[in-house]
């Protein structure tokens, strides 16, 4: 079995620190501006904590699918939800590709067949991933001064993970209470 060398592990490793300064669309409640890497962080811990409220998936898989789903932003850095197109899609892709290929074949294979199973988004641990995914930018955009906020972030959301949570009970409660919590917010600022 290919396994890595030192200097291999160490170069990747180089490659995928750039996550931890890339900016994201977002600040946190101490108003630094998150990193992709604290997000793909929050999203693994997020699949720890409620392996036991969901049923029937492999959470160790959606752990890696949360550590890895935005590792091709270390090239191309992070575009808003609301700004990217199929081209930055696509370019991300062949990002993630090139960063694979540096992997031992048979980790190169593993991760890359990941990503397949995260696009195709046809497994319960997929989904799953994906509404973690959009619930932490939830999460985090109500934990964030209001102030910040791009006007269309009011009605976004409130929207942004409601279809991906679907048949998950925990999940669709999470946005449940993510909805109210934004309101809250929004009520509180208006108000002011």
């Amino acid at each position: 079995m290919e396994k890595f060398s030192a200097e291999q592990f160490i170069n990747f490793l180089g490659k995928i620190e750039k996550l931890k300064s890339v900016p994201r669309h977002c600040v946190t409640a101490d108003g630094v501006v998150e990193n992709v890497a604290a997000h793909s962080w929050r999203t693994a811990v997020m699949a720890y904590l409620m392996k036991d409220e969901l049923e029937d998936i492999d959470t160790d898989k959606v752990i890696r699918m949360c550590l890895l789903h935005d590792i091709g932003e270390a090239v191309t850095g992070d575009i808003p939800t609301f700004e990217k197109t199929e081209e930055h899609e696509e370019v991300e892709k062949q990002a993630v590709d090139e960063l694979l290929k540096s992997l031992p074949g048979p980790l190169y294979q593993e991760i890359t067949a990941l990503f397949g199973e995260m696009d195709a988004q046809e497994t319960k641990e997929a989904r799953v991933y994906k509404a973690l995914d959009k619930l932490e930018a939830v999460i985090q955009h109500n934990q964030s001064d209001i102030r910040t906020w791009l006007p269309l972030e009011y009605d976004l959301q409130k929207t942004y993970a409601a279809e991906a949570v679907k048949g998950f009970p925990f999940l669709e409660q999470l946005q449940e209470e993510s909805v109210k919590e934004t309101e809250r917010k929004i009520e509180e600022y208006s108000t002011k």
